[in-house]
């Protein structure tokens, strides 16, 4: 049992500020598994024990959760889809809480991907102005030249689903696998819809594979398919990105 005193776990659960949440108990307004409690020094569980406030029950804080996600080819970023095609959203059965997706993955496209109730964070790492990094490995389907990769570090112009023409931030791309088709790793430092497929047929290369092997601080290391939670010193990279 995570026992807090009660002023705090009213603030927290958006009823008072904690100097009011104090007026509140004093006044007699709050009981604690059908007991009222008048006294400051008064803790409970926030998760287990009945808390009424005028009597309701208060909103129960939500726990916050994270978890890295390897995507496999042929499921949709996105909570739910209506041409019924497999969602993210089925490879978390096993988790407790409600969790979102942050940011997205192509249907084609596979690899990292974020997977937390937290709002905030969420907000913070979606937004194209963020400059949090990403690393995919992306197959192309040709050879481009050495002018062609250095147009595409340097910034290229892509047009966007709305209409838009936006140039690209400067991206660090290094060949990885020098094939017939070969492989690159490309570094971003925003997080435009299909980007990379957009900045390749830009120069009039397709896009045959891409993996996210990287978001800021995390690197992929489950099996497709597969999760798992992140440390508590990673969500801390993270929120300090």
């Amino acid at each position: 049992m995570a026992l807090e005193r009660l002023q705090k776990i009213l603030a927290a659960a958006g009823v008072a500020s904690r100097r009011k949440a104090e007026e509140i108990i004093a006044a007699g307004r709050v009981r604690l598994n059908g007991k009222v409690v008048t006294e400051q020094g008064t803790k409970a569980d926030a998760e287990h024990d009945a808390i009424l406030v005028d009597g309701k029950p208060i909103q129960r804080q939500e726990k916050l959760v994270y978890y890295l996600l390897n995507k496999p080819k042929g499921y949709v970023t996105t909570v739910s889809d209506p041409e019924g095609r497999p969602t993210v959203m089925q490879l978390m059965k096993g988790v407790g809480e409600r969790v979102y997706p942050v940011g997205r993955l192509d249907y084609a496209s596979e690899g990292l991907l974020l997977m937390t109730n937290d709002g905030e964070l969420a907000q913070k790492l979606t937004k194209a102005s963020s400059h949090v990094p990403k690393t995919y490995l992306v197959k192309i389907s040709g050879k481009p030249s050495g002018g062609v990769i250095q147009r595409l570090r340097e910034g290229i112009t892509i047009g966007l689903e709305d209409g838009r023409r936006v140039k690209t931030s400067p991206a660090a791309i290094r060949l990885v696998e020098d094939k017939t088709n070969p492989w690159y790793e490309v570094t971003l430092i925003e997080g435009r819809n299909r980007q990379i497929r957009r900045m390749f047929a830009a120069t009039g290369f397709d896009v045959e594979k891409i993996k996210r092997v990287k978001l800021g601080p995390l690197v992929l290391d489950v099996p497709p398919g597969k999760w798992r939670e992140l440390t508590k010193g990673e969500v801390e990279r993270l929120k300090g990105l």
